[in-house]
C-alpha cells in the first residue's frame, strides 16, 4: 500500500501529467490514421525518451498505446478503416451506426466502453498480475495454435447463414499469410520471384486494402445516390436504451480482453474478435449484429482497450511482449536501462506501481478528449463523396508507403482493394479473412513447433487441461450457431401448427 501510494503522488506529479496527456493525445490522433498503429507511433517517438526519467518515458509510451486504441474505432465508426488490427470490429457495427445518423452515439459509447475496459483492466492488473504471469507460462506452442483456431472459429460462426462463406474467406487469409520465405525451412513460397514478397505481406496492408479500398469502390458505384442523400449526424451522446443494451457487454468483455491481452502474441485484434462473437451468442437480438447493434460496437470496444493493459503484464512481470507494441516497448525499456522481469516488482517497485496509477490517470484523461472530439469528428461525414472518397484513398497510401516504403506496396493495396470490392459484392464476410491473415503466420508455427516437439503426434493437442479446454470452446463455437438455427426453426415450426389449430 505504501508503494501504491508513493507510486499516485509520482503519477499525479505536473510533468508526468503532461506525459500521459502528449502521450493520449498522440496515441488517438495516430491511431486514426490507417497503417500507423501504435507500435508505429511508439517506434518513432523513441528518440524523445532518450535523456527522459525512465519513469515518465514508460508513462509516455503506454499512454501512445492505449491511446491509439480508442483513436483505432474512430476512422472505424467514421469511414469504415480501421486504424489497425484491434479495431476491425468496430467497423462491423459501428460504421452501420454512422449510416443511419448515429456517428456521435457510437463515438461516444466507443470511448465510455474503452474508458470502463480500461479501468478494470487497471483494478486487474493490481491484483491478478503475478497470478496470471504464471498461467500465461502455461501456454506453450499447442495453447497458442488452439487459442487462434478458437478464435478463427468464433468469427467464422458470426457469419450465421454465410457460414461456407466464412469458410472460404478465413482459406483464402490462410494462403495470404503462407507468402514468403518458410521461417523453418528457409523455402520461398508464392513470391512469384518477386523478391519484395519474399518477407510476406503485412496485414496491415491487406486490412486497408479490403476495407478502406474496397469501400471507397463499392461506394463509387453508388456515388451519384450518396450526393443526393444528406447524411445525419445525429445525437452527440448514446440513449438510456443504448446504454442498458451495452452496459453488461461492456463490464462483461473488459475481464476476457484482459485475459486475452496478458497471452503473449494474442493482443487486441484476438480479444476484439472473441468478445464480439460472444456477445453475439448471448444476445437476444443476434440478427441485429451487423446491422448497426450498439452492443456490437460497445463489447469489442471495452475488449480491446483491456487487452492493451493486459499486454503489459508479460511485459513487465516476464520480459515478454505480449503484442508488437510492447515488443517496441522492451528495446526501449533495456534501452533505458529498465530490465523488466520477475524481480522487477521487487526491485523497483515504485516504477511499478506509478505505472499502474498511470493508467488509471491516462484512461480518465483519454474519454474526456474522445468525448470532447466527437463534435468535431462527426464534421467528416458532412464531406462530399467526391472530397471525403479521395481523402480515404490517400490515407490509405501514405498508411501503406510508410508500412515498408516500397511502391510496390501500392500495387498489392490496390489488388486487395479489388478483393475487398469482389467480396462485398458477392456478400462474403471480410473478417475471416482479415483475422486468418492476422494470426495465420503465427498458427503455422505454432502447429509445427507443436507437431516437432511430440514427434509427429497429435495428441500434444489433447496434453493439457489448458488444451482440452480449448478444443472443446472451438468444438461448441461452431455447432452454437447450428443448434440455435434448428432451436429458432423448431419454435417457429411449433408457432405455425398452433397458428393452423388455432384458426381450425
Amino acid at each position: 500500500m505504501e508503494a501504491f501510494t508513493e507510486g499516485l503522488l509520482t503519477a499525479m506529479q505536473p510533468m508526468n501529467i503532461i506525459w500521459i496527456i502528449l502521450g493520449g493525445f498522440l496515441g488517438t490522433i495516430v491511431g486514426m490514421l490507417p497503417g500507423l498503429g501504435p507500435a508505429t507511433a511508439v517506434a518513432v517517438l523513441i528518440p524523445i525518451t532518450f535523456g527522459m526519467d525512465p519513469v515518465s518515458a514508460l508513462i509516455l509510451m503506454a499512454a501512445i498505446y492505449y491511446g491509439a486504441m480508442y483513436g483505432g474505432s474512430r476512422s472505424s465508426i467514421l469511414l469504415n478503416t480501421p486504424g489497425d488490427g484491434s479495431a476491425i470490429a468496430a467497423t462491423f457495427d459501428g460504421y452501420p451506426m454512422a449510416k443511419k445518423g448515429q456517428a456521435g452515439q457510437a463515438m461516444a459509447i466507443s470511448a465510455v466502453a474503452s474508458f470502463i475496459g480500461g479501468i478494470i483492466a487497471v483494478f486487474g492488473f493490481i491484483l491478478l498480475a503475478k497470478p496470471l504471469a504464471n498461467f500465461a507460462l502455461k501456454f506453450g506452442p499447442a495453447e497458442y495454435f488452439l487459442l487462434m483456431l478458437l478464435t478463427l472459429s468464433a468469427i467464422v460462426s458470426l457469419s450465421l447463414g454465410r457460414m461456407v462463406k466464412g469458410f472460404i474467406a478465413m482459406l483464402i487469409g490462410l494462403l495470404i499469410s503462407t507468402i514468403g520465405i518458410d521461417t523453418q525451412s528457409g523455402i520461398y513460397r508464392f513470391t512469384l520471384d518477386i523478391p519484395h514478397l519474399s518477407e510476406g505481406i503485412d496485414f496491415l496492408i491487406v486490412i486497408i486494402g479490403v476495407y478502406a479500398i474496397g469501400e471507397v469502390l463499392y461506394n463509387f458505384l453508388t456515388i451519384d445516390k450518396e450526393k443526393k442523400e444528406k447524411k445525419k449526424i445525429g445525437k452527440l451522446w448514446f440513449s438510456k436504451e443504448q446504454w442498458k443494451r451495452s452496459k453488461w457487454p461492456i463490464l462483461r468483455q473488459g475481464p476476457i480482453g484482459f485475459i486475452v491481452g496478458v497471452l503473449p502474441g494474442a493482443g487486441g485484434s484476438i480479444a476484439s474478435m472473441i468478445s464480439y462473437s460472444t456477445e453475439k451468442q448471448l444476445s437476444k437480438k443476434p440478427k441485429e449484429f451487423g446491422e448497426g447493434a450498439v452492443e456490437g460496437l460497445a463489447a469489442p470496444e471495452s475488449s480491446n482497450n483491456a487487452a492493451s493493459v493486459g499486454a503489459m503484464i508479460p511485459l513487465l512481470t516476464m520480459g515478454i511482449p505480449g503484442s508488437g507494441t510492447t515488443a517496441v516497448m522492451l528495446g526501449a525499456l533495456i534501452m533505458l536501462g529498465i530490465r523488466p522481469g520477475p524481480m522487477l516488482f521487487e526491485s523497483d517497485p515504485g516504477l511499478v506501481w506509478t505505472f499502474v496509477n498511470s493508467m488509471f490517470i491516462g484512461n480518465i484523461v483519454l474519454v474526456i478528449i474522445n468525448i470532447a472530439l466527437v463534435g468535431f469528428l462527426v464534421k467528416i461525414l458532412d464531406t462530399p463523396a467526391k472530397v471525403l472518397y479521395p481523402i480515404i484513398l490517400l490515407l490509405g497510401f501514405i498508411g501503406t508507403y510508410t508500412l515498408g516504403y516500397s511502391t510496390i506496396d501500392f500495387y498489392i493495396l490496390l489488388i486487395f482493394g479489388l478483393v475487398g470490392l469482389v467480396l462485398k459484392i458477392m456478400d462474403f464476410p471480410l473478417a475471416p479473412l482479415v483475422l486468418a491473415v492476422i494470426v495465420g503466420a503465427d498458427m503455422e508455427q505454432n502447429f509445427r513447433m507443436a507437431v516437432l516437439s511430440s514427434d509427429g503426434s497429435l495428441g500434444v493437442f489433447f496434453g493439457s487441461p489448458v488444451a482440452i479446454s480449448l478444443v472443446v470452446l472451438t468444438i461448441l463455437s461452431l455447432c452454437y450457431p447450428l443448434i440455435m438455427s434448428a432451436i429458432q426453426k423448431r419454435r417457429m415450426s411449433k408457432k405455425q401448427d398452433e397458428d393452423m389449430e388455432d384458426a381450425v
